[in-house]
């Protein structure tokens, strides 16, 4: 059994769920051993259905219980929401309308749920999402999208980031190098997208290249695989696609970082030994395991672990490699802001309503 401290190396670029409104022993366990340094927060970690002042104390009593137990006084924060139905939280928080509506207000909505993430203690959203809805049958995507068409997409996804950034939240660009033409669901099973470079250059990468000329901190990977970029490996995965194309040719110098891992795309993928290493050698330096979708990910969360500090100590994942992906997300944590929970007025969350309903009513 490999000692906490070198389980603990792994935490440096773990970002992990939690099970409930609480901490349960395996919560306790796993933030003690590993200390990651972020959490990821869904709907369960909210005491839905009790007055906001009743959720919210509960809440802010989870988050002091994760640093606690974590020993980390700063962490990543996190919280997918997007609008539409990506959203965890309970009301009186606004429940914005998906993205292709919120189009036109990218901005202010952007602006007015950074003012909302952050009296929860948010300091990082998964969004925006920077794919296109290009694919009308896609299934998981869709309506997520900003638009239909590359340029209305980087349009709003600019402005959506520069309204949380101005906000003071982290913003994140996924799912790269493009989710939005896929007719199968990466949750559960791993889509295949027969698309060339030139075509990820027409379409795919337009909205990622605007978000990188923006300096948005944080791009996410698609579990999807292109067989004309890289045959054998999804993009999770793909040196082809994340070093090549996203490093070299898009010049992205942030953190990248993997979408959930317990999804079904690529969850047993990195059950074999190896396979952590393989990440980090492609270009990933953060991973997301949301312990949401699979109930062994507590035990793979450990695997992945020992696996990281096992390629360590075989060579089969260089040293080097590591600390450039942890200098990445330590000099974004250090200016990252650790935020106060508290309750907002009533005004300002009628305003957001209101914004909300103006986001469903086409303009003319």
């Amino acid at each position: 059994m490999l000692t906490s401290q070198k389980l603990q190396t792994f935490g440096n670029h773990l970002i992990v769920g939690i099970s409930g409104t609480t901490l349960s022993d395996d919560d306790k366990r796993i933030l003690s051993d590993l200390k990651p340094v972020g959490v990821i927060f869904f709907a369960k970690n909210f005491e839905d259905g009790n007055p906001y002042e009743v959720w919210l104390e509960t809440f802010g009593q989870l988050n002091h219980q994760i640093r606690e137990y974590a020993q980390r006084d700063s962490m990543f924060m996190t919280l997918d929401h997007e609008g539409g139905r990506v959203v965890r939280t309970p009301l009186p928080i606004t429940r914005f309308p998906y993205a292709l509506l919120c189009r036109s207000h990218a901005y202010e909505v952007a602006k007015a749920t950074a003012l909302e993430l952050k009296s929860l203690g948010i300091n990082l959203s998964w969004s925006p999402v920077a794919d296109i809805f290009s694919h009308p049958q896609n299934p998981i995507i869709g309506p997520r999208a900003f638009g239909h068409t590359p340029e209305t997409t980087a349009k709003a996804v600019c402005e959506y980031y520069r309204g949380l950034k101005e906000g003071g939240i982290l913003g994140c660009g996924k799912h790269f190098p493009g989710h939005g033409d896929t007719s199968k669901d990466s949750h559960i099973e791993l889509p295949i997208l027969n698309l060339t470079l030139e075509d990820l250059h027409k379409r795919e990468l337009i909205p990622f290249k605007a978000l990188i000329a923006e300096q948005i901190p944080l791009i996410m990977t698609a579990h999807i695989l292109f067989p004309h970029i890289d045959p054998k490996l999804p993009a999770t995965l793909s040196p082809a696609i994340l070093k090549s194309i996203l490093r070299d040719e898009l010049g992205f110098e942030g953190v990248v970082v993997s979408d959930d891992l317990d999804m079904k795309a690529v969850s047993d993928m990195f059950t074999h030994s190896g396979t952590v290493a393989q990440a980090f050698n492609a270009g990933c330096d953060l991973f997301i395991v949301s312990r949401n979708l699979n109930s062994l990910s507590i035990e793979r969360t450990y695997q992945m672990a020992e696996d990281f500090a096992d390629s360590l100590n075989q060579g089969s994942l260089d040293q080097s490699t590591v600390a450039a992906a942890r200098n990445r997300i330590e000099k974004l944590l250090g200016v990252t802001p650790q935020y106060t929970i508290q309750t907002l007025d009533q005004n300002t969350l009628q305003e957001h309503a209101q914004l909300a309903i103006a986001c469903c009513y086409q303009e003319r």
